[in-house]
């Protein structure tokens, strides 16, 4: 095996399958993103029972699912990687990946089937998740255990491309399936194609999976014996080892994938909901910053062969932390700059008595909102206003300002069916009057859009995406030892990417929901980078010298 001593090139053979591996990994990424992308339409398609407002809420906790399960899929594939090997475990996952993906494409939906169709797409995404669960660590394994010594922070930053590539290559179907079919077909049946047509995808990928070689550093292990027979308890049951996992969860990957989901999930669905840009034009520019800034993962996970890989991954904690909120409302002035300007000329302001204000985050559509505030919030979430809260005297009515201009809420207690669909319509048209004069827009104006600042600003985020995600899978692979890799290694990974990165939509979004301030969403994501960045600069080693083969 190789030794820490120097770089040698690598070989043919290694080049092979390091390239098949990447491949099939930015196809499983593909189908996996597919449902982020189109979480809007899937909304109406699968949660049409709820109001618009919950039915998408609730399609991002559908794709939260997929998340939520990651780390039980790393439990599980982990240990089977580390006992049969790398090669075979994640052959098993790209097939579930791929037929889950495929039986999304031809689930019937809400109108059809009822309660059942959201309750099986659930269940494809949990599916889903357990794959990727496996994925993930396996292929980084498999990469850097072929890599050589000096190399593997730029070898495995291929490894890091393919989640942004399979996002990327996905926002690519969806935008010429929709030009092909115009966008009411799309969203009526069209949207379907790129589900059902991934099982070509999945035929290739198994193929390519298929062809590969185990790891060396596996077969080496084998071949002596030496492998794990119970990784579980090596990883987790011993505390040298389980406090490893610990500090890599908090000191590297929670932050990591707040960084990561901001800059291209969070940005995507802050112009469609809260910028009211159009869906086209959105994943339009935030693919075009995806291709300008993809590069970046492979500079630096080779910058973290020289330099070491914490240095950079905690400078991008440091800086999402530090800029995000500028970035935002930059974002803001560049995508809808009519926005920007009613929010400074007229803020909008809702005055209510605290005790009758509810928490606003509703996504089974069962909560009825009756109060005066509850009602006047619901209005201006609805038509996606940002408004501040300033407490009323107790039992006054709740009252919209906009600008100079105050408009009264109600309560519908007590008030007959007719009577709240009157009063509601009433109130929903005098709102709307009023937001219109202040130069409230209804949608962004693509007139207007400074559409290179837009790009310049995504790609400032997916930059610092790939500051974190570039050299992390090095990294994670030289905390651990040969024997328990594929497990240790993988869990702080999902949890991390699944639980604070997979809800970070999910959570943003209820914040938003529940104090009114569109920008609020991101102290989530700020306070984890920053959590990241002072545990990680404290306790966690820099790795890059370390020899893995050395581990067992």
């Amino acid at each position: 095996m190789a030794t820490a001593t120097a770089p040698r090139p690598m070989s043919a053979e290694e080049r092979k399958v390091i390239f098949a591996s990447s491949l099939g990994t930015v196809f499983e990424w593909y189908d996996f993103y597919l449902y982020g992308s189109l979480a809007a339409i899937i909304a109406k398609q699968f949660f049409s029972g709820l109001d618009a407002g919950s039915a998408f809420i609730f399609a991002l906790l559908a794709f939260a699912a997929g998340f939520i399960v990651r780390p039980f899929g790393a439990i599980f594939f982990g240990r089977l990687g580390d006992m049969i090997g790398r090669k075979y475990t994640f052959l098993v996952t790209i097939l579930i990946m791929g037929l889950s993906t495929f039986i999304v494409g031809i689930l019937p939906n809400y109108a059809s089937i009822g309660v059942a169709a959201p309750i099986i797409l659930i269940a494809l995404r949990m599916l889903q998740g357990l794959a990727l669960g496996g994925e993930y660590g396996g292929a980084a394994t498999y990469v850097a255990e072929h890599s050589p010594h000096g190399k593997r922070g730029a070898y495995t930053a291929w490894i890091q491309t393919t989640a942004t590539l399979g996002l990327f290559l996905s926002l690519m179907v969806i935008l010429g399936t929709q030009t092909l079919l115009g966008a009411e077909a799309f969203a009526d049946w069209g949207w379907r194609i790129p589900f059902i047509g991934s099982v070509f995808l999945l035929g290739i990928s198994v193929w390519i999976r298929l062809s590969m070689n185990e790891s060396p550093a596996f077969q080496k292990m084998k071949a002596e014996g030496r492998t794990s027979k119970a990784p579980l308890t090596e990883s987790f049951g011993q505390w040298k080892n389980l406090k490893i996992v610990i500090l890599a969860l908090i000191g590297l990957t929670a932050g990591q994938a707040v960084v990561w989901y901001s800059g291209q999930f969070y940005a995507l669905f802050f112009m469609t909901q809260a910028l009211k840009v159009d869906a086209a034009t959105a994943n339009i520019l935030v693919a075009i910053s995806l291709l300008i800034g993809t590069p970046f993962f492979v500079i630096f996970g080779s910058l973290s062969d020289k330099i070491g890989r914490k240095p950079i991954i905690m400078a991008g904690c440091l800086l999402a932390a530090l800029t995000y909120f500028p970035v935002f409302t930059a974002l803001t002035k560049a995508a809808n700059p009519d926005l920007a300007a009613a929010q400074a000329k007229n803020q909008v302001v809702v005055s209510a008595d605290p005790a009758e204000c509810s928490f606003q985050f509703n996504p089974t559509g069962t909560v009825k909102f009756t109060s005066s505030c509850d009602i006047a919030k619901q209005v201006l979430a609805g038509a996606s206003v940002s408004y501040e809260n300033v407490a009323a005297a107790p039992g006054s009515v709740a009252t919209i300002k906009i600008g100079e201009t105050a408009i009264p809420s109600y309560s519908s207690k007590g008030l007959s069916a007719d009577d709240v669909k009157k009063r509601d319509a009433e109130f929903k048209k005098l709102v709307a009057s009023d937001l219109k004069a202040a130069g409230y827009p209804t949608k962004a104006d693509p007139a207007k859009m400074d559409k290179f600042m837009v790009t310049l600003i995504l790609t400032y985020l997916v930059i610092l995406v790939t500051m974190v995600y570039g050299p992390i899978a090095a990294m994670l692979v030289e905390l651990f030892p040969t024997r328990i890799r594929y497990t240790s290694m993988s869990l702080p990974y999902h949890i991390g990417n699944g639980w604070f990165g997979g809800l970070l939509p999910t959570t943003a979004f209820a914040i938003v929901a529940q104090t009114g301030n569109m920008y609020n969403g991101l102290w989530y994501p700020i306070v984890i980078a920053a959590a990241t960045f002072v545990i990680g600069t404290l306790f966690i080693k820099e790795t890059k010298d370390v020899d893995i083969y050395a581990r067992d």
